[in-house]
């Protein structure tokens, strides 16, 4: 989870993993295997501040993770790390399962337990 120029950092599921840790809720390391531990939300469930949120191309092909923020508006948030070492920022993503965000599609989320 450290940049290629030295400078800490962290790629999209490392972020997420470090976010729940410090909750103490360990997540596993991949963002494939975060959506595949669960447990997942209903397609079209309210999201909840703190929901993970996947997309990718199919739900065995998960590329990417963020932590859901809220609403802007009518625009969802996510924060993320789009790559390892990249500036960790907020920016949209659409909410609807299937809709496409850039080559991707917004496959699901998860709630990781925080009982």
């Amino acid at each position: 989870m450290w940049g290629g120029n030295g400078d800490p950092g962290f790629d999209c599921s490392g972020l997420a993993q470090a976010a729940y840790a410090a909750a103490d809720i360990q997540l596993p390391r991949t963002a494939q295997a975060q959506y595949d531990a669960g447990p997942k939300l209903p397609a079209g469930a309210p999201l909840e501040t703190g929901n993970l949120v996947f997309l990718g191309t199919a739900p065995n092909n998960i590329t990417h993770v963020g932590v859901y923020l809220g609403r802007q508006g009518d625009q969802a948030m996510m924060v993320v790390a789009p790559d390892e070492g990249a500036v960790v920022r907020v920016e949209p993503f659409p909410a609807t399962v299937g809709a496409r965000w850039g080559s991707d599609i917004y496959i699901g989320a998860t709630a990781p337990d925080v009982g």
